[in-house]
């Protein structure tokens, strides 16, 4: 483990520890994650009840992605890929985006064109999703994709709170 990294953990846990509120989570995860990786827009989204709809907690960027947007993504291929199988997707250019997301044309227009979607799990149950993007090429390794996903455990209180 890097000292970096080490010291981005030791980050989310004081601020965890010195505020327990779910934003706390969300902000603290958010700023280690740009200053490891960087990206222009951090999302985490919690899984609805029904299974298939998903509704923004967090968002780096709320004037074009506001907290409490929902968006049905169970019946498409991102959300069978990674809501219903737990699959992280890796997305490192514009075409990925278009296959995944049918808002696709605002995310675009944000000048972003590569994802990073890893799942929040606990106990088999997916709570939500850690959703990273930045401009298009930014992101093409599994080892980006790991360091994401090992900041999923943080996020697991603040998303069983927030279960709708």
């Amino acid at each position: 483990m890097t000292a970096s990294l080490l010291q981005a953990y030791l980050s989310v846990t004081d601020a965890i520890a010195a505020d327990a509120s779910p934003e706390a989570a969300y902000r603290a995860v958010d700023k280690a994650v740009a200053d490891l990786l960087g990206h222009k827009l951090f999302t985490i989204l919690v899984r609805c009840e029904n299974g298939e709809e998903v509704e923004r907690v967090y968002s780096s960027q709320p004037a074009a992605y506001p907290v409490q947007g929902r968006k049905r993504m169970g019946p498409t291929p991102w959300g069978d890929l990674v809501l219903k199988r737990k699959q992280t997707f890796l997305g490192p250019d514009v075409a990925a985006i278009r296959w995944a997301f049918p808002d696709h044309q605002l995310i675009e227009s944000l000048g972003l064109g590569s994802v990073i979607n890893v799942s929040v799990q606990q106990g088999g149950d997916i709570l939500g999703t850690l959703n990273v993007l930045d401009r298009e090429g930014a992101f093409t390794s599994e080892d980006q994709v790991a360091l994401v996903r090992s900041f999923t455990p943080f996020l697991i209180p603040a998303l069983t709170k927030a279960r709708v």
